[in-house]
């Protein structure tokens, strides 16, 4: 029975990774969004805390985002054939696309139509990100309370905007806060 079980999930990661980047349009910014509605909303592998914490981890690692995504809940799941496999499931999509793409948007390069439909996407992967952003800020606001997500927010932009401080320095930094601060808060 454990066997069965073992490969209904290993389908499920497969199909879910799969369809989040098999429709995930431009890489890590359009995939992350479908990633969440497949991990969080639809199977229930973490939650919105837990998926969070995935993404900023995930943020301050070299390499594409959707496969240490993937990679983590993978190995979560189960262990390391489920990271093998969604992993995979990543990869695989994004490489098959751009090769046929490739070809095809090489034979057709000056057509106004692929260039429209390029144009065109770009706004609704600027709105999947708007969406995501917002669930994960209820989330924290939830959490943590409207005055510190709001502090924690200002000081990141401050830090990464005004004073150039590189990305993966910010989220350490807001890991450490929320490991020595927020224990004393929630």
């Amino acid at each position: 029975m454990s066997l069965v079980n073992d490969w209904l999930e290993w389908l499920r990661l497969l199909w879910g990774f799969f369809l989040a980047n098999v429709l995930g349009y431009g890489g890590g910014p359009a995939s992350i969004p479908l990633m969440y509605n497949e991990i969080v909303t639809h199977y229930h592998w973490l939650d919105d805390t837990a998926f969070s914490n995935v993404l900023a981890l995930g943020n301050t690692l070299p390499g594409p985002i959707a496969t240490k995504i993937a990679a983590f809940v993978g190995f979560d799941v189960a262990g390391i054939p489920g990271l093998l496999i969604a992993l995979l499931a990543t990869i695989v999509p994004s490489a098959a696309a751009m090769i046929i793409l490739l070809r095809l948007l090489q034979k057709h390069r000056s057509s106004p139509v692929v260039k429209g439909l390029t144009l065109l996407v770009q706004p609704v992967i600027a709105v999947m990100m708007l969406v995501l952003t917002w669930q994960l800020a209820d989330e924290s606001y939830g959490s943590i309370g409207l005055w510190q997500t709001l502090g924690i927010a200002l000081v990141a932009f401050w830090a990464m905007q005004i004073r150039k401080i590189h990305p993966a320095f910010v989220i350490l930094a807001a890991f450490t806060y929320g490991a020595i601060v927020l224990p004393y808060f929630v």
